[in-house]
């Protein structure tokens, strides 16, 4: 049995066995990155550590990533400070989780391609890390991605990112899921709290928290220099994308479609935009690019005080009757007789003006009354 066991042992190749490395200094920190193979975790003691951090090219496996976390999860580490804090370039199958960055003067952690636009960056986890007091001013963002592929971004908190950038922003990625992450900022500053644009496609946002995430809580699409778009040429900003299950408060506008070729907004609760519920736009113009259009606006409890809010924004070049609205609940709380929105195209099974009883809103909770009008519908419906 013993020369059975050493066989086994022995067939076993050296790269499968992972190492633990606890790490104290970036110096320690960037060594280990260095040396990291699949499987290995790397692990940051509590502390405070200067930014700008740039680790090029680490690389796990699809079953065996490479993870960089804090060593506590409950006292995570601070990387305070520095243009970004915390850089990933060309990273495959690799994981972050359980640190704070901060203070950073341009973005908070920024993941991407290398600028390599045919070879996205793919397998990348983001768990459990803030981002925090970034910028203040300019286009500066909490996380900023770059050409990823099959990524998730999960149980994260952006916090004060910059007046022009968002707490998530994406250019030209693909296939990604954002869920159960907390955003907030302001609503008079802070272009949106996430953004996905630059050809950006087949990602999901779900479950997630915005309070007063910038002027557009979710901005599907944007403005991108056709020289970032991934892929190139692009035909639109934003494709085959799903916000489902999230809580929007505040914001100039909650939901804004820009650009976008395709977009499902379901089971939201909206409470209170300062201006809009949603904006149809069309920022990027040029050669083969398609009219803003093809959205889908349904299931969706809206609650909203300013009576022109219903209204959706739309501009010039865009294809609004081509949007889909079904089984919203829409209230305005300061008159009523005023709920009913003027959309481009016909709802169909819209409850306009029937109070959905929201248990305590100016606390923050927006759970609509068991068995009224709000039930079914929103983030609690989904």
């Amino acid at each position: 049995m013993r020369s059975l066991m050493l066989a086994v042992l022995c067939i076993v190749p050296p790269a499968a066995i992972a190492d633990e490395m606890l790490v104290d200094s970036l110096a320690a920190l960037r060594a280990a990155a260095k040396a990291a193979r699949a499987g290995d975790r790397i692990l940051l003691a509590p502390g405070v550590y200067e930014g700008s951090v740039h680790i090029d090219g680490l690389r796990g496996e699809e079953a065996r990533p490479v993870v960089i976390a804090g060593a506590d999860r409950d006292n995570p580490p601070v990387i305070r400070g520095g243009v970004t804090a915390l850089h990933l370039s060309r990273p495959g199958w690799v994981m972050v989780e359980d640190l704070i960055v901060e203070g950073a003067s341009g973005n908070g952690l920024n993941i991407d391609d290398g600028g390599e636009l045919e070879k996205p960056a793919e397998g990348v986890v983001v768990r459990r890390v803030v981002a925090r007091e970034i910028g203040p001013e300019g286009n500066c963002d909490g996380i900023k991605l770059s050409g990823l592929a099959g990524f998730r971004i999960e149980a994260c908190r952006i916090e004060q990112w910059g007046s022009g950038g968002s707490g998530i922003d994406m250019v030209g990625c693909r296939d990604g899921v954002i869920e159960r992450c907390t955003l907030a900022h302001g609503d008079t500053a802070g272009g949106s709290g996430i953004q996905m644009k630059g050809g950006s496609r087949d990602i999901a946002v779900r479950s997630c928290r915005f309070e007063h995430a910038g002027r557009r809580a979710i901005n599907i699409g944007g403005s991108t220099g056709l020289a970032f778009f991934r892929p190139r040429p692009g035909t639109s900003e934003a494709a085959a994308i799903t916000v489902e299950g999230c809580t929007i408060i505040g914001s100039e506008a909650a939901v804004a479609f820009v650009g976008v070729d395709g977009a499902d907004v379901r089971f939201n609760t909206i409470y209170h935009p300062r201006r809009w519920v949603m904006r149809i736009l069309q920022e990027t113009r040029g050669p083969g690019f398609v009219p803003c259009r093809g959205g889908r606006f349904t299931d969706n409890l809206v609650v909203f005080d300013i009576p022109e809010a219903q209204q959706p924004n739309i501009g010039d070049a865009t294809d609004p009757a081509s949007f889909v609205f079904a089984r919203n609940v829409w209230y305005c709380d300061s008159d009523p007789a005023r709920s009913e929105p003027r959309l481009p195209s016909v709802e169909e099974g819209g409850v306009y003006g029937v109070d959905p009883k929201l248990r305590d809103a100016e606390r923050g909770d927006l759970t609509p009354a068991e068995g009224g009008v709000g039930a079914g519908v929103g983030a609690m419906g989904r």
